[in-house]
């Protein structure tokens, strides 16, 4: 679950935040994450309650006009954030193949893994559970690494966690804060997640005792994600804020301004920002495969193999990508741009998923006695 929060995406507005906000924008990722675990535990009572996917139950509840409004909106967020996950890991790619593979070769290399992926889901999920674990330790070790290495003023980052402030300069980079961390995909994935368990549901006490599971699996989850989130804008605030490089600074970039900033030492900074930043690519990109099929199966009532959805989506976010990689693959600024309006992107879209949440977890029809509300 905390992959959903440790997305490309998610590096990019972290870094951005931190090189042109420096500390002062932590307040906001603290509660937007509070906020992400708050509409995740309404997204996952409704699961467990009704046992239907959010995007099911758009479908029954709206006119089709609605519902087929709200599933082009969901679609377009998981594509923009696709997108995002292409661009992350082509670019970590590069880095770490010291520039041999350019993006575009990193792109097609991309539009693949997700199908790796869903092979290794024949042998268990367990199994790609156990992947994801690896890719989700190796984030936080990478990127507690280049913490420990930047050595951030902790003074700065308490006051910047606990004192809100918020500036002309910074509002488009705290918009893409929250866009980044509340994802509109993956709140009706989050309502499908919670199906892989069965529930009683004539047990009242089973579905509460399910629902104060999922409360504290989804706590734990987001805290590990908010700390890697706020690793990644520490390192950049002590590194580049109120610096000439704060306004160029993007994924592109990233690696080399750390490698000239920190130096390299027994493991160069570059390649371990490459390594986290290739985590995240990957281990984000499955999640974008499951949003898919449960977005497109709930609201049009259709069911489609996983491959198939997977390379239709994929295929979404590969074409734009790759003219953009082939095109501006010399021009950093563009990319990062790019991943920018991406976050802003998904901000926007916010709520057309949390609107139906809300009010289909208020009807009393529909989650009996676990609604919410009076």
């Amino acid at each position: 679950m905390s992959i959903a929060f440790l997305d490309p995406g998610n590096l990019e507005g972290d870094l951005q935040a931190g090189a042109v906000a420096g500390y002062s924008l932590l307040w906001l990722l603290m509660w937007a994450t509070a906020m992400g675990l708050l509409v995740q535990l309404i997204s996952a009572r409704l699961g467990v309650a009704t046992g239907r996917l959010l995007a099911e139950l758009c479908r029954e509840e709206y006119p089709t006009w609605a519902g087929m409004v709200l599933w082009v909106m969901a679609e377009l967020a998981l594509i923009g954030s696709d997108i995002q996950e292409v661009i992350g890991s082509a670019i970590a790619i590069k880095i770490l193949t010291n520039g041999l593979l350019p993006l575009w070769a990193g792109v097609i290399i991309t539009a693949l893994d997700c199908f790796v992926f869903l092979f290794l889901e024949n042998y268990g999920i367990r199994k790609l559970e156990a992947v994801f674990a690896v890719l989700i330790g190796t984030m936080a070790v990478a990127f507690a690494w280049m913490f420990g290495q930047a050595k951030p003023s902790g003074s700065e980052l308490l006051v910047g966690i606990l004192v809100p402030k918020l500036s002309s300069r910074t509002i488009q980079k705290a918009v893409g804060v929250v866009g980044c961390i509340i994802m509109p995909h993956n709140v009706f994935l989050h309502s499908a997640l919670v199906q892989s368990r069965e529930v009683n549901k004539r047990q009242k006490y089973r579905v509460q005792e399910a629902i104060n599971y999922y409360t504290i699996e989804s706590t734990i989850a987001l805290i590990v994600s908010f700390m890697i989130n706020l690793f990644v804008t520490t390192v950049f605030a002590k590194g580049f804020y109120n610096t000439d490089l704060a306004d160029s600074i993007g994924l592109v970039n990233a690696g080399q301004y750390l490698q000239d900033k920190y130096g390299g030492g027994l493991f160069p900074i570059l390649y371990i920002w490459g390594i986290g930043l290739l985590a995240a690519g990957q281990s984000s990109t499955i999640t974008g495969t499951y949003a898919g099929q449960f977005i497109m199966g709930g609201f049009l009532n259709f069911k489609m193999k996983k491959w198939l959805r997977a390379l239709i989506t994929r295929s979404c976010a590969i074409i734009p990508t790759i003219i953009v990689a082939l095109v501006f693959d010399s021009s950093e600024a563009t990319l990062d741009v790019l991943n920018e309006w991406l976050n802003v992107l998904q901000s926007i879209q916010i709520p057309f998923a949390l609107i139906p949440l809300l009010c289909l977890v208020s009807k009393e029809q529909i989650m009996g006695g676990f609604k919410i509300g009076p």
